[in-house]
């Protein structure tokens, strides 16, 4: 019940800017494409420097677009099993950034952690 209130509450979030993309002649596969590279950047750019709380919030902000990509491709009716197969494998590899980010930071702060 939870679950679906809270769907309820982010597909009426989520359908007004997806119109607009739609209208823009964006396509859910582009929209996927840019949520993962802005993770990626957000994860390897700030993370590494110690920037963590503003690479939370980078990402955070691009995360919305993989919930935005959903909602495009069903409003369009292109929902498909390749766009299903792109985003889950491109989740993937910003989870990997964000993984990746985060080793970086603490591989740096080998001498303050020691210091501890």
């Amino acid at each position: 019940m939870m679950l679906r209130n809270l769907r309820a509450f982010f597909t009426k979030l989520f359908t007004p800017p997806a119109r607009l993309l739609l209208r823009l002649g964006i396509s859910p596969d582009v929209v996927t494409l840019i949520g993962t590279l802005g993770v990626m950047f957000g994860a390897l750019y700030f993370f590494p420097r110690g920037e963590l709380f503003i690479g939370v919030m980078v990402i955070t902000a691009f995360v919305f677009a993989d919930l935005l990509d959903g909602t495009m491709a069903r409003m369009a009716g292109r929902s498909s099993k390749w766009g299903s197969f792109l985003d889950s494998t491109l989740d993937r590899l910003a989870d990997a950034a964000v993984f990746a980010g985060l080793v970086l930071y603490f591989t740096g702060q080998e001498d303050r952690l020691l210091d501890a």
